[in-house]
């Protein structure tokens, strides 16, 4: 039986970002039409007193915390207070209030950066906490096993019906394509697409190349993410929250050489190796979503394929995210 109807509101912050509009779609597929969808304008998810003001008027049922300040390995670095204290107080404002307005099932999305730096592969959601993070991303992924805790010592606490899922690497529809402070994958899809613009015979990526990352597409994580708020109870195992991924890697190498198939660039490719690699192997287990009945459906060469066409299509319409 689902914990969620049809005659449930729903409130999706970050429903702008590749994350939250994956799930508000996944969310129509299936009739759950009635959504409130705050833009940054019209939400400052950092004030608190509007926050609760929000709440208080529209008095959505069901919650989806999508909205994060998120980056790439350069962003991370450059950016450490910023990443650490915007997303405390995003996620301290909604789900805090969430829960005092007695909204019935919040869903946290983290991210798979919560996990050690040399976590033993592939990684089980029993490694959190159990060793040193990447350094060059640790104040995103503390802020955000800070709100994985918190859902967690809510529903411990006050029985907050507040459930967690950590993506691994998203790419997809509404991505950001920022030429420095972009995820890897969007990145190579603009590096590469601007060297054929431009004539150029080169492509210059950064690192060694030979880190191995999992990579699902966000139309993906939309349908885990409804399925988890239908069916998931955390008692069920135990499990504050799950992971959520493909259960498949390749190197970072070999991610180039695919984006540059899809996009038709023929030719070198170079590595700065002065750049940071990150995390060596960051590899999910994703067994507890499997057992509670979901999958992914779009695999990485479709899902390469349907990501350059929208990054052509949003650099068309002059939509891109950057």
């Amino acid at each position: 039986m689902s914990l969620i109807t049809t005659s449930d509101s729903f409130a999706i912050f970050g429903s702008r970002g590749m994350a939250g509009s994956a799930i508000s779609r996944a969310l129509d597929r299936v009739g759950y039409n009635r959504q409130f969808k705050p833009s940054r304008q019209e939400l400052d998810l950092l004030d608190p007193l509007a926050v609760q003001q929000w709440f208080a008027e529209l008095q959505p049922t069901v919650v989806v915390l999508a909205a994060a300040k998120v980056g790439g390995i350069h962003a991370n670095n450059t950016y450490p207070a910023d990443f650490l204290l915007e997303n405390l107080k995003i996620q301290t404002n909604v789900i805090e209030t969430a829960w005092r307005s007695g909204v019935k099932r919040l869903l946290f999305l983290g991210s798979s950066c919560i996990y050690p730096k040399f976590a033993k592969q592939p990684i089980k959601e029993e490694s959190l906490l159990t060793g040193p993070l990447e350094p060059t991303n640790e104040w995103y992924a503390t802020a955000k096993i800070a709100g994985i805790k918190l859902c967690e010592a809510l529903r411990k606490q006050h029985g907050f019906d507040a459930i967690s899922l950590m993506p691994t690497n998203l790419y997809g529809p509404g991505d950001n394509y920022h030429p420095e402070n972009s995820h890897v994958l969007p990145a190579m899809i603009r590096r590469f697409h601007e060297a054929i613009e431009s004539n150029l015979t080169t492509v210059t990526c950064w690192g060694t190349g030979f880190p191995f990352r999992e990579f699902l597409h966000a139309d993906d994580l939309g349908e885990a993410a409804v399925y988890a708020l239908q069916h998931w109870q955390p008692e069920m195992n135990s499990m504050a929250f799950l992971n959520v991924g493909t259960g498949c890697e390749l190197s970072i190498r070999e991610l180039a050489q695919e984006v540059a198939k899809v996009t038709n660039f023929k030719g070198k490719i170079i590595w700065d190796t002065s750049k940071p690699d990150g995390t060596p192997k960051k590899l999910l287990d994703v067994g507890r979503m499997h057992e509670l009945g979901w999958k992914p459906s779009i695999s990485l060469e479709k899902g390469l394929v349907l990501a350059y066409q929208d990054f052509r299509n949003a650099l068309r319409e002059r939509k891109l995210r950057q």
